[in-house]
């Protein structure tokens, strides 16, 4: 009998140890592994619990201005210029116009300045008006694990705001001029780099804050990052799969289609993805009303019945506070 009690205590101890980490570790709300996808689309398998590179993030913590800031103008609309913190003649040589507004754009993780989301946003600007387009590229630190990219982002986020805060000292250009914009990981970036202004930017747009590691991050985006902070829900919701936040972070916090699935996609990426091209179709057509919620199961429902606010769009005097539902099609413009 003892031998059969052994035998079945040995047994046990191999299944739990065959058992993937994934089914027992949470962290953060997620499984230990997840899939997350790069700036084309491919997924890669992820631990939440991985060792970060430290050797990565003490150097982007001593240096966090380490970032690319390009360019684009109607005068120049394909290829960039390259504008260099602390050097001003790199500003007042290239095509920047103070006396128009600046939109910044920062990419999320194993992307760069040549991801789609960031030609499809800076396409959409250029097109409806004259503005300055700004991707910031700072792939040095995307380009790491996911787990050093989450611990660099504040230091990424606060070399931004220094940045900007240059190009208002070299050109004047009122805070109130600036619209800062960030998808996934870059949503929670351009948080901290309004955080470094004080929180004097017009505007900070966080397209579908990446959800994996920042469900209780101090160093998320939070309404207090700009006079306007606007966040963009379309892949949260309770899926440990989701790529998004799924929670209020804004002054305003928008759920297209109830903000967990869109319609046409049967992909967390799809949905991820969603929220650029949302965007993108609202700077043209300023056509996404939606209406105010009071309780996550008034969006869910599709039963929300509040005021009125307009998703999205390139208004930099735009104010609104609460979390709002709204339906599209699946197709663009939406």
């Amino acid at each position: 009998m003892r031998n059969v009690l052994l035998l079945v205590l040995v047994s046990a101890a191999y299944i739990a140890s065959a058992v993937p980490a994934a089914e027992e570790v949470q962290k953060d709300g997620y499984s230990r592994y997840v899939q997350i996808p790069d700036g084309e689309g491919v997924m890669h398998t992820v631990d939440l619990e991985a060792e970060p590179d430290m050797e990565l993030l003490n150097e982007i913590t001593r240096d966090p201005e380490n970032n690319l800031y390009l360019l684009y103008t109607r005068r120049n609309q394909i290829v960039s210029q390259t504008l260099v913190i602390n050097d001003a003649a790199s500003v007042t040589r290239s095509n920047f116009n103070a006396n128009v507004p600046t939109v910044v754009i920062a990419h999320g993780w194993l992307s760069n300045q040549f991801t789609s989301t960031n030609t499809m946003i800076r396409n959409a600007y250029l097109r409806k008006s004259d503005v300055n387009v700004i991707v910031c590229d700072w792939r040095r630190l995307a380009a790491s694990d996911y787990v050093t990219a989450v611990r660099g982002v504040p230091a990424v986020g606060r070399g931004l705001g220094q940045f900007l805060a240059f190009i208002n000292r070299t050109t004047g250009q009122a805070f109130t001029q600036m619209h800062i914009v960030g998808f996934s990981l870059g949503a929670h970036l351009v948080g901290n780099a309004g955080r470094e202004l004080g929180g004097r930017a017009a505007r900070v747009t966080a397209l579908d804050p990446a959800g994996p590691l920042w469900n209780y991050n101090v160093n998320r985006v939070r309404s207090s990052d700009a006079v306007y902070v606007e966040a963009i829900h379309t892949d949260g919701g309770s899926d440990t799969g989701a790529l998004g936040i799924g929670s209020n972070v804004a002054n305003a916090d928008f759920y297209p289609n109830g903000g967990v699935t869109q319609p046409g996609c049967s992909t967390h990426l799809c949905n991820h993805n969603r929220a650029v091209e949302f965007f993108a179709a609202t700077i043209t057509y300023n056509h996404m009303v939606g209406r105010r919620c009071t309780t996550q199961s008034q969006i869910s429902s599709d039963t929300c019945r509040g005021a009125e606010l307009r998703m999205g769009n390139d208004d930099l005097t735009k104010s609104g506070t609460g979390m709002y539902r709204v339906n599209t099609g699946s197709r663009y413009p939406y």
